[in-house]
Formats: structure tokens, sequence, C-alpha cells
């Protein structure tokens, strides 16, 4: 069956302006022009809209998805599969959510009581999960199990405090990094601080700290696509500036 760029936005839920934008990126391209100059769209663009509306619910920014899908090596079933695996985590996370939210309201009601840790267990267990599922493989095959199982272990030990600690880090660095970039050197000020603060924020989870596993950890960064949009999502860029910025430090920090 053949759609017209109307009855595909229909289908997909999503907006015609959207698929004209896709075009244009070169991300989604109809399958011909018909005579009437209408795009049209067949069987191979209706599957592949479905990849990119996957991808694009796992947070992946447009130019991670259009540098996935045009790569040689990509595979459509293999793509599948891995969205199957990211969204049981999901829905993994989303129940150790409900189940904390389900606890805080039973100890507001008075019925039991909650220890502080407690509250923000099923936080740190989101997150563990989380990073389990975008970079799980990964990170086990470059750093080993002992050491990922205890920086999973160091962060459930966490007091809240700590995690506060953990997650105004984490804003202070993007806000200095998005600031840095636009200075456009690496090497400066601002981005010796995102730098020294990305450093920061791994001593929370890293069970020792060295400028060779966190230089090797910003190469991997540029390397795969779901880091690289993780810190590309506020500008398209940030990742690569972010290596090169961590690169310049570890050198002077060793």
């Amino acid at each position: 069956m053949e759609y017209t760029v109307q009855k595909l936005a229909r289908l997909a839920g999503v907006s015609p302006r959207t698929l004209r934008y896709y075009d244009e990126l070169g991300l989604l391209k109809p399958a011909r022009i018909n005579s009437s100059g209408y795009r049209i769209y067949g069987k191979p663009e209706v599957n592949l809209l479905q990849q990119i509306l996957f991808y694009r619910e796992l947070g992946v920014s447009l130019d991670g998805i259009k540098d996935i899908i045009t790569t040689p090596s990509f595979n459509s079933l293999a793509a599948l599969k891995e969205h199957h695996k990211k969204l049981l985590a999901k829905k993994k996370q989303l129940e150790l959510l409900i189940i904390n939210v389900e606890k805080t309201i039973v100890s507001t009601e008075g019925r039991i009581t909650m220890s502080d840790n407690e509250k923000f267990k099923g936080f740190k267990q989101n997150l563990i999960a989380e990073n389990e599922a975008a970079y799980g493989v990964e990170i086990r095959e470059k750093y080993g199990e002992e050491a990922i199982n205890q920086s999973n272990q160091k962060l459930m030990n966490l007091t809240e405090e700590q995690y506060n600690q953990v997650k105004a880090l984490e804003e202070d660095l993007f806000q200095t990094l998005s600031a840095a970039y636009e200075t456009g050197n690496p090497a400066g000020a601002l981005a010796q601080k995102a730098a020294n603060l990305h450093k920061q924020w791994l001593c929370f989870f890293w069970e020792q700290y060295s400028p060779e596993a966190h230089a090797g950890l910003a190469q991997m960064y540029v390397a795969d696509e779901r880091f690289k949009a993780y810190y590309d999502k506020a500008q398209s860029g940030t990742t690569e500036f972010l290596k090169d910025a961590i690169l310049n430090f570890t050198k002077t920090n060793r």
C-alpha cells in the first residue's frame, strides 16, 4: 500500500510538517514523487518511519538517528530487538518508581514507616536500570563485570545528601558545558571546569579514578551514538567538545 504525506501522517500519529522535515533532513525520503508533485511512501518507508519514531521515544536526536540508519551495517531486525530490550528496561524503571510512590503514599498515611534511604531507593534503582539498558554491554566489556557491579553498589549506597549532590553536579556540568561550548575552546577555563565537574561526577560511581580511564571514557562517548545523543541533546557537537576538554584536563592532571 502507498501513502501520501497526509495519509502517512494520520497513520503514524505525526504531523505532515514532521514528515516534510524528515525529508528535508534526508532522514525519510519518499519512494517517489507522483505526477501531481505529491510525496508517495511505500512499505519500506513506513517501516523506516516506525524505526525513527522508536528512536525518538528513546530520546535519540534526529542527527543521531540519521547517523544510525544510514550506516551501511544498519540492520532493521537487530534494531527492533534493541528497541524491545530498551522498552522492557523502561517498563522496569516505571514499575520501580510505581512501587516507590505506592510505599510513599502508605507511609504518608501513617500505615508504615519509610526510611530516608528507602525514599530514594527507587530513583537509584531506576538510574542503574537506565544505564544498564543503554550502555550495559559496552561498559561491561570495557571495564569488566566486577568494576560495573561495584559502581552500581556504590550508587545504591549513596545517602540522600550524596544523591542530591550527584544530581546537582550533573545539572552544573551541563550548564557549564553549554557555556564552554559557545567559547569554542576545549582548553579554556570554562571547558576545564566542565571536565573537572565530569570527574567529580564520575567519582561518585567509580571505586578508583584515573586520568587514563577518564580519557578512555571520553573517547567512548564520541564512538557510541547513544552516549553522543545524551551529550548532544542540547547542541550537536557537544560530545566531541567534551571529549577534547577531558583529554586536555587529563593531560594536565596526571
